[in-house]
């Protein structure tokens, strides 16, 4: 049943998009809305201008747990943890405590959803399969890609699919949440900053299944058993992609084309022809797309033509200059070590040609699973950051290495290093937050620096 808010005391923590979002669609059904989050007022300037005009107390500043135990219900942004001692006071007074999507969910009629997850290659892969589904009916994208999902339910649009990037983080609130089509792409160690256990991080990614029933598809990647494990919990069926031979209730890759197995219509073949989806890892962003798309009957001629015509993502492996014979790439976006491996793969060793920018904030993980891609491939590392020190360590010795501080360093240093077939690479395996207020923001002054470099 849809979530009932008239006259209900709600408290939203955190006022970051999702929780603007949510306080505003809190409002707008007749809640009464408080907002709380820990800055101050100088450094929430937008947030308050997006609720300027609604109904919305606010308790900035710091946070007052009298506001979270007499509230009807509490919802939480992304970037809140639920173990919070507040929210934990909450709960033992019998309080609901919510995701921001589980609210939307509950706030929307009765519409399909994709929810995809993974540590790495969810925004590529929801975008891709966001993009699949528009050739043929009318859907959202959003989630932790962009645009929350309050943001839905307060345009009163009408869509026939739900295509939803959810993060560990949306995944810990939820309660009814049921994808039609649930997929985990991977599970390596990321959030250790937060999650005591890649073990804790695991069951957050799990709760995508939870809620499934017969009928429903649950989505694994097979070269994942963590994966495999996980999405055998759910109630619905369990489908795999990834290399190998083809296999009942799949897609594969069989290094040419993409082959689908396990619908009435037989197998089916899909081409990777894409400059943006280079790199095994965009292979299987590929294959878990075209997964869910064909299982809720978009056309294979849409399928293609999507995929053909897919432009990428910014800040992921996104070329935003070709100078002198080099390539400046922007893969800001790869905020932990699994995510910069899979971008420095995606370059042929050979040769050292890739001039490597690493370093921000780091999320407690060891640098050294990189080291096997240097040899032939990194020709000298730059660090910036926080984390500096931790990456100079680990890897320092396995290239030419310099400590740049900053990013505005980093990429005239760059500049200076890098010759004709080389790569400038900005994968920094870390958070941005040392630095920027997110990794747009860093990947936004990459471009910026890039373009300001003198003619080569």
């Amino acid at each position: 049943m849809p979530l009932d808010l008239a006259g209900r005391k709600v408290l939203v923590v955190g006022l970051a998009k999702s929780g603007v979002s949510a306080a505003k669609l809190v409002a707008v059904r007749g809640g009464r809305v408080t907002a709380t989050d820990r800055r101050a007022p100088t450094e929430l300037a937008d947030a308050l201008r997006a609720l300027e005009g609604l109904p919305v107390s606010f308790a900035l500043g710091g946070h007052d747990e009298r506001d979270f135990v007499t509230s009807d219900l509490v919802v939480v942004s992304p970037g809140v943890p639920l173990a919070l001692p507040e929210i934990q006071a909450a709960r033992r007074e019998g309080i609901p405590v919510l995701a921001e999507v589980e609210l939307a969910y509950r706030s929307l009629p009765d519409v399909p959803l994709v929810a995809i997850t993974g540590t790495n290659g969810k925004s590529t892969t929801t975008a891709l399969a966001g993009a699949i589904f528009r050739e043929d009916r009318r859907s959202f994208v959003g989630g932790n890609l962009g645009t929350p999902l309050c943001d839905l339910a307060l345009s009163g649009r009408t869509v026939d699919v739900v295509v939803a990037e959810l993060s560990s983080f949306q995944l810990e609130g939820i309660e009814r949440l049921r994808p039609r089509v649930a997929a985990l792409l991977n599970v390596t160690p990321d959030h250790l900053d937060r999650y005591a256990s890649v073990s804790e991080y695991a069951r957050a990614k799990a709760r995508i299944f939870e809620n499934q029933q017969p009928g429903d598809v649950a989505l694994a990647n097979a070269r994942d058993p963590l994966t495999l494990e996980l999405a055998a919990s759910s109630r619905g069926e369990v489908w795999t992609f990834g290399p190998g031979a083809p296999a009942p209730r799949s897609v594969r890759d069989d290094g040419g084309s993409l082959v689908l197995s396990g619908t009435s219509a037989g197998p089916e073949s899909y081409l990777i022809r894409s400059r943006s989806l280079r790199g095994r890892h965009n292979r299987e962003n590929a294959m878990a797309a075209v997964a869910c798309a064909r299982l809720l009957g978009v056309p294979g001629a849409a399928v293609q033509r999507a995929l053909d015509e897919f432009p990428g993502l910014p800040h992921r492996l996104e070329l935003v200059s070709e100078r002198g014979g080099v390539e400046w790439v922007n893969d800001s976006k790869a905020t932990n070590v699994d995510s910069t491996q899979v971008g420095l793969a995606a370059f042929p060793a050979g040769r050292p040609s890739v001039v490597l920018i690493l370093g921000g904030r780091g999320k407690k993980a060891p640098y050294a699973p990189l080291s096997g891609l240097f040899p032939g491939r990194v020709k000298a590392l730059l660090t910036i950051g926080e984390d500096a020190p931790a990456v100079e360590r680990e890897l320092g010795g396995l290239a030419p290495t310099e400590s740049c501080g900053d990013l505005a360093r980093a990429v005239a240093r760059a500049g200076a290093i890098a010759g004709k077939g080389d790569v400038v690479l900005l994968s920094p395996a870390c958070a941005s937050y040392d630095q920027f207020r997110n990794y747009e923001e860093r990947g936004e002054a990459f471009r910026r620096l890039v373009s300001a470099l003198p003619p080569p």
